[in-house]
């Protein structure tokens, strides 16, 4: 049976850098070890598995698979997804078209935006499923710092400290002091195994961050590193920047109001993505948060299975 599929790279306007995202839009009647082999083969941090919905009113439900293992919720499958299934309803010649849609994962329902304009990359946005929400255990800092080969006093930045939050996917967060040393450490695994904690039945994935980026618009420049998912470095990771929506708010304590940032990550793999992140904070707490990019589609085929 010939599977229809296309790659999309996301969280860009540009072909070539973001993120790449497979979609399979056939993705009914696949057992769980054929998607997790599919996703092996495809190589990529996500491959994405379009099934019917359970509900007949939402527009799909998708399975989210690493190389390594299937995920409950994830960001850039999201907006990649999202864009893809609308550019595949409404075909080609279709003009301007801005809508909102229902995409089922197994963290739950996810309510999506996406805007479609002629001769541009579509863009989408999603409300988080999950608030994000901090996981109190101890850390090995001197370890941690030898995993990252950066120094104790690197690990924090003003308030921030090292600290594990979770919107639906445990990340471990990890302040550096600035953009010149998040730019030149280097990630061992085999130390990161040895100190990283496990938290929601998974070993935390890495997420270093500082402030500012080498965008004039960028509010912070990340990098993402799991061994768990099988990837060495993500181009860009949705659920850790719905996770530090979390961070921001408790260590900046954002006061009530809107907050748009910018988040980029990438740029060290030649691959530079954008994130949208919206923060509205009310009563001193997350009341909603949202996350946004834009997607490309850069090739299209049919997998023989």
């Amino acid at each position: 049976m010939a599977r229809r599929y296309a790659i999309y790279d996301v969280f860009t306007e540009k072909r070539l850098a973001g993120n790449p995202l497979a979609v399979i839009f056939d993705g009914d009647g696949l057992s769980d070890e054929t998607m997790q082999a599919i996703a092996k083969e495809m190589n990529l941090s996500e491959t994405v598995f379009v099934q019917m919905a359970d509900n007949p009113a939402h527009a799909a439900r998708l399975r989210i698979f690493t190389p390594g293992k299937e995920l409950p919720f994830a960001g850039h499958p999201t907006v990649g997804s999202a864009v893809a299934l609308t550019e595949l309803e409404r075909g080609p010649d279709a003009g301007d078209i801005d809508l909102v849609c229902m995409i089922e994962e197994k963290i739950g329902p996810v309510r999506c935006a996406v805007r479609l304009r002629k001769n541009a990359a579509g863009f989408a946005e999603f409300d988080l499923p999950r608030k994000p929400s901090r996981i109190d255990l101890p850390l090995d800092l001197e370890g941690l710092a030898d995993a990252l080969s950066v120094q104790v006093s690197d690990l924090a930045f003003e308030n921030h400290i090292p600290s594990i939050w979770s919107a639906g996917v445990p990340f471990l967060m990890l302040p550096l002091r600035n953009i010149s040393t998040v730019q030149n450490m280097e990630f061992d695994i085999m130390l990161w195994e040895k100190v990283a904690p496990f938290a929601e039945g998974a070993m935390a994935s890495a997420y270093v961050y500082c402030r500012g980026g080498t965008h004039h618009q960028a509010r912070f420049h990340t990098r993402m590193f799991s061994p768990e998912m099988g990837i060495a470095e993500d181009p860009a990771t949705g659920a850790a920047a719905a996770a530090l929506a979390g961070t921001i708010r408790h260590f900046d304590a954002l006061p009530d109001g809107h907050h748009p940032l910018l988040i980029e990550q990438g740029v060290e793999m030649g691959r530079p993505s954008y994130i949208h992140l919206h923060i509205d904070v009310k009563d001193g707490e997350i009341g909603r948060a949202r996350i946004g990019g834009h997607a490309v589609k850069v090739a299209e085929g049919a997998l023989l299975l």
